[in-house]
């Protein structure tokens, strides 16, 4: 990754500085960011070891100068600063859905999310600056000068609005899922403070996959929103969740692997050897699997007479990879030629009459949403510890 040298980081004080001027040009310094303690927080790891690769058995990395190679420490780099970059860009995605809020419990369960994911650029940014010296300090400085809304972070993905609130309950069910399962491949890492990290940010992103996926429960049962224009927002992020994955054959990937830095979804259960050429298309399957059980568990509310949801084949939309600009069914995954595909792409992704439709039923429609009941306030057990991390 190319550094440039201009940096008014010193320390990480200095960071900090930047980050509350961040807060309040994009508009979040709402009264509870402002009442949050931010703070780095380091949790445990499964092991000492290096879990997996080229290193298997030595002990895990705890500094740069334990790391063999120039190669390894420009890798590790790079992952931390594309996590820290999606989680800033999450919250400038989502900045102005306060307003728009169907209940107080949202409003506040869209705080807590906001606030968690800063906290998680804050903590990856707190690695780049701590151990990767005057390279870390000007991409931590970088993460709060990209915008998301200047189509200037890293991936396409997040460039996107979150405008309204069908959008943000799939975008957190299925793009933070993705979200977790990075987390969970870099909790594995042999960049000890990067696995330890990983802990408290899985426990908090949690909160984020349960309020999309209980808010899109709570909107199918309501039987306002059509399943039809519910499935369009379904087949809008899940297909992008698939190329966050990235590219199929990549090579980095594969040497983040050998060098036991980013492990697979599965790493400690999986004792098979790993295909190097195929790990990212490995774990995006695993997510299209576990996305699969998510809605059917949606149909399961649907209203008597409603189309059944479907999770979008995995050839769908895609931007990267071996079937990046195929034209592919949404539902099927048959084969299209061209004009089949653009009547069918119009007809299965959300369009700008979709959306005006969907503001219609949002702003008229009382009964959108299901009241969501016998839950605690979101921002009252922000705090709490959690006994364990999903998926140890």
């Amino acid at each position: 990754m190319a550094v440039s040298t201009a940096t008014r980081i010193n320390n990480f004080s200095d960071w900090v500085g930047m980050f509350e001027d961040w807060r309040r040009e994009i508009g979040v310094n709402r009264d509870e960011v402002v009442g949050f303690k931010f703070d780095t927080l380091f949790g445990a790891i499964e092991t000492n070891e290096i879990q997996f690769g080229h290193y298997k058995g030595r002990p895990k990395w705890e500094n740069l100068r334990q790391i063999p190679s120039q190669q390894i420490r420009d890798a590790l780099l790079n992952l931390i600063v594309y996590q820290g970059d999606t989680e800033f860009a999450s919250v400038e995605q989502q900045r102005y859905l306060y307003e728009t809020a169907p209940t107080d419990y949202d409003r506040r369960a869209l705080a807590r999310v906001m606030i968690e994911e800063m906290r998680h650029g804050w903590q990856m940014c707190a690695l780049l600056v701590e151990f990767f010296g005057h390279s870390g300090k000007v991409e931590a400085q970088k993460m709060l000068e990209r915008r998301a809304f200047e189509n200037k972070r890293l991936l396409g993905a997040f460039n996107v609005d979150v405008d309204n609130w069908l959008d943000f309950f799939t975008y957190t069910d299925f793009v933070d899922r993705d979200g977790k399962f990075q987390l969970q491949m870099l909790k594995f890492s042999g960049f000890a403070p990067l696995g330890r990290s990983m802990s408290y940010m899985l426990r908090e992103e949690a909160f984020h996959m349960g309020t999309g996926n209980d808010g899109l429960r709570r909107i199918v049962e309501a039987g306002v929103v059509p399943a039809w224009l519910i499935q369009k927002y379904l087949n809008k992020w899940i297909s992008t969740s698939y190329d966050l994955f990235g590219t199929d054959h990549s090579s980095s990937a594969h040497w983040a692997y050998v060098w036991g830095i980013k492990g697979r979804y599965d790493e400690p259960k999986n004792s098979s050897a790993p295909d190097l050429d195929d790990l990212n298309d490995y774990n995006r399957k695993l997510y299209h699997d576990e996305v699969a059980g998510l809605v059917e568990r949606l149909n399961n509310v649907l209203k008597p007479g409603e189309a059944i949801l479907y999770v979008p084949d995995i050839k769908f939309n895609r931007e990267i990879g071996r079937y990046a600009g195929q034209k592919f069914h949404a539902q099927t995954g048959e084969p299209l030629d061209e004009r089949s595909y653009q009547q069918h792409f119009s007809q299965v992704m959300p369009s700008a009459e979709d959306k005006k439709r969907l503001l219609e039923i949002l702003n008229t429609e009382k009964n959108w949403i299901v009241p969501k009941e016998g839950a605690r306030d979101p921002l009252e057990t922000i705090g709490e510890v959690r006994k364990s991390a999903i998926n140890k």
